[in-house]
């Protein structure tokens, strides 16, 4: 990744980092680069923060200035984008959100004409136009300059497609939501009540700077409350733009996306639509969902952490069915990116046609405990673990200990001076004295310059 998209678009504190004039810049460079010469659109959208409106409007302009329409949807969840996309049959699509960072936060993502997240040389050639300040050399004029379109029922085609990926209703299902005061407000009540389901809603009024705010899938609490205190057979808990889903059980337990994986995994074999019966998942997949689906006559395939990654996979093999444990679920077949909105659709239709409640089926994969010890070292020797000689030898060690019931991930952080030691097994105390004892190790190893040596 280059030094202006990350490993999901660009973000930064919004008028800090991610200024007007450099949303400016990233429309007109993004328009430019994705049209290709071609007349076209592309579609907007944004979640609820309230920096939302300065940042559309200035990319809104960068956009028109290279002579493209955009088609703005408003306030919808990132997957929506994605599919309005391609239904409005544009050339890009844009997203304004930092997903579940803090109300400061945004940022600015880009889905091709398919609706996939971009490939890294054509971010990268976006951005080598904006970071040199590179003159486009292009600036129609008269009528040949864009213009902004304004869509007002954005919401409602995006939920009328989700209606059509079930085939079941929710008559008699009690459903408490988390909207996260974030993208997905109107969407998740709204289609949720189509399908005849009772919904308890809470978070469902954003004012622009309560967009994460102690709710959400980042703090799914307040979901098990809500499932709890209103006795529903399930709890659906998403991010600020809705990308991703935590659910919760009707006993008030934690659903993340590893079970939801085994969950639909486990229904879609049994339709005989779960491609070679193989499930995309990350090095960060709890490995009780490896045992479980073992077990039960499927594989796992892994790849790196983040959503692109098991896109790219599925999309290599494919496979229908991928994600991550934090709850980006990829329905491949439905739609081009994780989908909390979907996921929760598809989660809840398999209580609906199994006759089965969600802590019963929350209960087909046990979760292996799992520690996670942040090592702090120089930033830039925390790519170089395994080149330190003591440090590997100490990874094999441990991971012999373990006999196939553990494992050992390493992983330098993206953004951070520090690797990331995470240590599964099935004793968590054991695992947790161990995974300190190595971070310690690595913090150790990789402090100074002279550090990376045998």
């Amino acid at each position: 990744m280059g030094k202006l998209f990350g490993t999901d678009g660009v973000r930064g504190i919004a008028n800090k980092d991610l200024t007007p004039e450099l949303a400016f810049k990233i429309g007109r460079a993004g328009a430019f680069v994705l049209s290709k010469g071609r007349n076209g659109s592309i579609v907007v959208g944004r979640d609820t923060r309230k920096s939302g409106d300065m940042l559309e409007a200035a990319l809104v302009a960068g956009i028109c200035s290279v002579g493209l329409d955009v088609i703005s949807v408003g306030i919808v969840p990132t997957p929506a984008v994605a599919y309005l996309t391609r239904k409005h049959s544009a050339l890009s699509g844009v997203v304004i959100s930092a997903s579940h960072n803090p109300v400061e936060y945004n940022g600015i993502k880009f889905f091709n004409e398919k609706g996939y997240k971009l490939n890294d040389d054509i971010e990268e050639e976006i951005e080598k136009i904006v970071l040199e300040n590179k003159d486009i050399n292009y600036r129609p004029i008269g009528g040949k300059v864009g213009t902004k379109i304004v869509v007002e029922n954005g919401v409602d085609e995006y939920i009328d497609y989700l209606r059509q990926t079930i085939n079941v209703d929710f008559s008699g299902l009690k459903i408490a939501v988390d909207c996260g005061n974030g993208a997905v407000s109107e969407a998740a009540p709204k289609l949720l009540r189509k399908l005849n389901a009772e919904v308890v809603v809470i978070n469902n009024e954003p004012n622009g700077v309560n967009i994460n705010v102690d709710c959400g899938s980042t703090n799914p609490r307040m979901a098990q409350n809500l499932v709890l205190e209103t006795k529903a057979d399930i709890g659906l808990s998403f991010d600020g733009d809705a990308d991703r889903l935590i659910a919760v059980d009707n006993e008030g337990n934690i659903v993340d996306g590893d079970h939801i994986l085994a969950i639909c995994g486990n229904q879609l074999k049994k339709k005989n639509k779960l491609k070679n019966n193989v499930v995309v998942g990350t090095v960060m997949t709890n490995m009780g969902l490896d045992v479980y689906l073992n077990k039960n006559g499927m594989n796992i395939v892994k790849t790196k952490v983040g959503d692109r990654y098991v896109i790219e996979e599925m999309l290599k093999g494919g496979y229908v069915l991928g994600g991550e444990q934090s709850g980006h679920i990829i329905f491949l077949e439905h739609n081009t990116t994780g989908d909390g909105l979907l996921t929760a659709l598809q989660l809840t239709s398999v209580m609906v046609e199994t006759g089965t409640t969600m802590s019963e089926l929350n209960s087909l994969m046990t979760t292996f405990p799992q520690v996670l010890i942040n090592a702090k070292v120089k930033n830039e020797l925390k790519n170089s673990y395994l080149e330190d000689q003591i440090i590997k030898t100490e990874i094999e060690k441990i991971e012999g200990m373990f006999h196939g019931e553990g494992r050992v991930v390493i992983r330098p952080s993206g953004t951070e001076p520090l690797v990331r030691v995470m240590i599964e097994g099935k004793d968590e105390e054991k695992i947790y004295k161990v995974a300190k004892e190595l971070a310690d190790l690595i913090e150790e190893r990789l402090r100074n310059e002279i550090a990376v040596t045998n």
